[in-house]
């Protein structure tokens, strides 16, 4: 998701103008491109092409400085406050430093290069103690305070009222209300935190930029699509004629499902499950157990329990509890069904007299194995159907069936990287945004898919329209050869689209809760949705195509998927609530001492957690929960927002249309893609299924028990 600062300041021209006025007085001094409006189509575009990182540190002083004196100017007005003078000239500052984060974000995701992580470790800290100097002001405050208590709120309309409540909670969670003491420690520990997490990230991205080189005999019984992706990865490297498996998800897991060496899959798999957790200077285990210190201490100062109880406070799920008792009903049912799909692998394995028990680096080869045997279903079956660019057209056709939308390749545009692409995005021949794709792997990049909002959609001043982008991590191919990806990597991708259709279907007036700007544990269900129209036979007849033949899958193969879509259930939930449980733990631990190795293995033990299986993210490489607060005491967001995918897909599928059904569609897009943080989410639900939603679509879509009443 993107990052997005909420210091929105004023449009206070006057003191700009006499910040500008102080840049500019040397002559000899070039305006810093990283500070400059963007200009261009689109309402203006970032100027990718003009981006030095030498620039980045004077860029940052320049914002800030611009930031704070947009807000001396709200707190200086002799007017007394109101929604107008206060809270949307809130809205109306900081854009420098917004669209000055937009590069620093891209930067430190996509070309994190040692000189961009030398400017990463001086600038996180004083960002983060800018960001306190900003919510520790107490005349601002006292002015949103003075907004939010006041009885003219009520004449507000309800967005202007969700907005001012979002800025109220913010400053009060992050301790506006606290004393001059306690105040100056949380700043403290914000400034020590993001140094921490910044080191963390970085000891993980060195990481997983290590490699393990393939022998000839690695390379037996792999699927060719997999040997070329190999010699791909070992080319970008300079290693001509050698075959390497990078040490990230998208290179390890391909391996560990169809390399029939078990040495080498448990070597690569000990590699990837390691990561930040080998000693040396690349451990973050010492990182992880003073993040956690940190945060109880921050927890209590501003009157919370714990980190976890914090953290969910504004939320959906409004309590740590009540998103464990969510986790803790569907544990049982996934450790079951895994229990049941490892005496099936394992039944294959004594068959062939293989002689030993089913281990982690095991799992996913046999349980290919096992569907094969029961659905005569191989993967590599469907691989060659499934091209990132056929996809990619697939997408923005579903998009065009449910919400209008076209898509149309737009040349000339900065990008960062010659591998990015772009197309304007229209619905009923009106401009609604701009979308960027990053697909590929390279050094210096973040392992895994995200979406970032480059700029957020709003209409309060004037009409501006939104830039969004996804980024994956697909192996680049040979020129004019088709990437061919796995369902699971196309699911993904429709994932992340799912996030740029919430962002470009925005129509909100204020860029605070414009777009994914969402409860973190809402942010996920318009993306998990997505997903969805990626098995549809509509999608899959018209653009899951033969890489060679270019003819369409067959009916008999769509059939085998659609039997088999349970399956692996069990392990897909163990190791992403493994994870999930495991965050919400270290975080309701309170203020003692963890070494998260030991908290990891006793807790896991606890739980009963199948030996066959780790975390998805283990503890020492959970970049999700401690590169930053994001998702810390929030991993758990997943299955939350899942509960509503589920839910709402039955909606589509009770509707006379099923997933293309035109009412149900335009609901959605009613009711919750367009609403952004402008209404509770709760009620945005509701408004959309005449109900709250119910476990029970969730347990039967994953092929287990469902609960009496769900």
């Amino acid at each position: 998701m993107h990052r997005r600062t909420f210091l929105a300041a004023s449009a206070a021209t006057a003191a700009l103008s006499a910040v500008a006025g102080r840049a500019m007085a040397d002559s000899s001094v070039m305006p810093n491109p990283l500070t400059q409006t963007w200009t261009g189509p689109y309402g203006g575009v970032p100027a990718f092409d003009k981006v030095k990182v030498g620039d980045f540190p004077s860029a940052a002083d320049e914002a800030m400085a611009r930031n704070l004196a947009e807000i001396d100017v709200i707190i200086a007005n002799p007017a007394a406050p109101t929604f107008e003078n206060t809270i949307a000239a809130m809205e109306d500052s900081g854009r420098t430093l917004g669209d000055f984060f937009t590069y620093y974000g891209i930067w430190g995701s996509n070309l994190s290069s040692p000189e961009f992580q030398e400017v990463e470790t001086v600038l996180d800290p004083k960002f983060a103690a800018f960001g306190d100097k900003i919510t520790q002001n107490e005349k601002l405050f006292a002015r949103i305070e003075a907004v939010y208590t006041s009885p003219d709120k009520a004449k507000l309309t309800p967005e202007q009222q969700r907005l001012t409540w979002v800025y109220y909670t913010n400053f009060v969670r992050s301790g506006a209300k606290l004393g001059a003491a306690a105040k100056t420690r949380v700043a403290a520990i914000n400034e020590e935190l993001a140094g921490l997490y910044t080191k963390f990230s970085q000891n993980l991205l060195a990481d997983e930029s290590t490699y393990i080189e393939l022998t000839q005999a690695d390379l037996v019984g792999l699927p060719e699509g997999l040997k070329a992706n190999a010699a791909s990865s070992a080319e970008q490297r300079k290693l001509a004629g050698r075959f390497i498996i990078v040490n990230t998800r998208s290179s390890v897991d391909p391996y560990l499902t169809y390399s029939p060496v078990r040495g080498t899959r448990e070597k690569v798999w000990k590699a990837f499950v390691n990561r930040g957790d080998n000693g040396g200077a690349t451990d973050n285990n010492a990182i992880i157990s003073k993040i956690l210190k940190l945060r109880v201490e921050r927890a209590n100062l501003l009157g919370f329990t714990t980190h976890a109880h914090w953290r969910l406070e504004n939320a959906m799920a409004k309590t740590p509890e009540n998103a464990m008792t969510l986790m803790e009903a569907v544990w049982p049912a996934a450790i079951a069904q895994v229990a049941r799909d490892v005496a099936e692998m394992q039944a294959i394995v004594d068959t062939e007299k293989g002689g030993f028990q089913i281990q982690p680096w095991d799992y996913r080869f046999y349980a290919e194995k096992v569907r094969k045997a029961k659905y005569d279903l191989d993967m590599n079956e469907v691989k060659p159907y499934m091209q990132l660019e056929k996809l990619r057209e697939g997408m923005f056709w579903a998009a065009g069936e449910l919400y209008g939308f076209k898509f149309k390749p737009v040349e000339g545009l900065p990008v960062y990287h010659e591998d990015i692409r772009t197309w304007e995005v229209t619905r009923d021949g009106q401009l609604v945004g701009v979308w960027y794709f990053d697909p590929y792997a390279r050094q210096g990049k973040r392992s895994g898919a995200w979406m970032n909002a480059y700029r957020n959609q709003e209409r309060f001043r004037k009409d501006v329209k939104t830039i969004v982008s996804n980024n994956s991590n697909f192996i680049k191919g040979k020129p004019g050869e088709a990437v061919l990806i796995s369902w699971d990597d196309a699911e993904t991708l429709f994932h992340e689209f799912g996030h740029a259709l919430h962002g470009l279907n925005s129509n909100v007036s204020y860029p605070g809760v414009s777009g994914t700007s969402v409860a973190r544990d809402y942010v996920e269900f318009p993306s998990q949705l997505n997903e969805r129209w990626l098995s549809t036979p509509q999608v899959l007849g018209q653009f899951a195509l033969h890489y060679q033949t270019g003819k369409p899958i067959p009916q008999a193969l769509v059939d085998k998927i659609e039997k088999a879509s349970k399956f692996g259930q069990g392990f897909g939930t163990t190791e992403y609530l493994a994870s999930a449980l495991i965050d919400m733990k270290l975080h309701l631990a309170g203020n003692v001492d963890i070494d998260p190795d030991v908290f990891e293995r006793e807790e896991l033990a606890k739980l009963g957690m199948p030996s066959q299986i780790v975390m998805r993210h283990r503890t020492p490489q959970f970049g999700h929960v401690f590169s930053g607060d994001g998702y810390s005491a929030g991993y758990y967001s997943y299955l939350w927002a899942d509960t509503l995918t589920a839910d709402c897909a039955e909606a589509f599928q009770e509707a006379p249309g099923g997933y293309y059904d035109k009412v149900v569609a335009k609901r959605l897009h009613d009711e919750i893609m367009s609403r952004g943080n402008s209404s509770d989410p709760a009620d945005q639900f509701r408004a959309f299924r005449g109900r709250d939603p119910k476990i029970g679509a969730l347990m039967r879509d994953r092929g287990f028990p469902v609960p009496p009443g769900a």
